[in-house]
């Protein structure tokens, strides 16, 4: 499978040949589906709790006396009713975690590799250094490249230049090829990788299934 490879100024200067294992897969949205749906609930901490009313600290003598009052027969001040009391079925502490098979996870994020392959949002540079950080630098970038949209970019390794030059831009996001995950690559319109980025990709998910 080849793919253009872009230089900065947005012209192709070379050709590329990406693994058709990685970057050409049919699209499978039930798996997809469920590995996005994972990544959320995996990342909620499930610690809201709240207190019966057997754990409030509270009086249990009766409010006041049961009958001629006019008023409701009233327990003490630990009812979920009353301001202060307990909670009635509130939230407790647990685990949202879900399990999925290591297959099935890379199934997924070959599937949305190649769904950006295939539709043409994915763009590989050939290499992406900044000296220093320069968020008018990646502007450029970008602009060269035709971005207008959300854009998650790859690199080989950490790139804090590269990093820092793409903070001060909300629809943009600097990764690690090592690090992808179905939730970002969902969210960005537009994947940019290098070309030691893909190479590092397709050695890590490549020879695996």
């Amino acid at each position: 499978m080849q793919v253009p490879v872009y230089g900065l100024n947005g012209e192709i200067v070379d050709q590329m040949e990406v693994s058709q294992a990685i970057f050409g897969l049919p699209f499978n949205e039930a798996v997809v589906h469920q590995a996005m749906t994972r990544q959320l609930a995996n990342r909620r901490q499930g610690t809201a709790a709240t207190k019966t009313r057997g754990e409030v600290r509270a009086s249990t003598a009766k409010l006041y006396r049961q009958k001629h009052t006019g008023r409701a027969r009233r327990g003490d001040r630990k009812s979920p009713l009353l301001r202060g009391g307990g909670v009635a079925f509130g939230p407790k502490p647990r685990t949202y975690r879900q399990a999925m098979t290591k297959k099935s996870r890379r199934l997924a994020l070959k599937c949305l590799l190649s769904a950006k392959a295939m539709e043409g949002n994915m763009k590989l540079v050939q290499e992406l250094v900044f000296e220093e950080p320069k968020t008018k630098e990646m502007m450029n970038v970008l602009s060269s490249l035709g971005i207008e949209s959300s854009a998650l970019i790859l690199t080989a390794q950490s790139e804090p230049n590269v990093v820092k030059s793409a903070a001060n831009l909300p629809a943009v996001k600097v990764l690690p090829s090592g690090l992808i995950n179905v939730l970002d690559l969902l969210s960005h319109e537009v994947l940019i990788a290098t070309v030691p980025a893909v190479r590092n990709i397709e050695q890590i998910w490549g020879d695996k299934g």
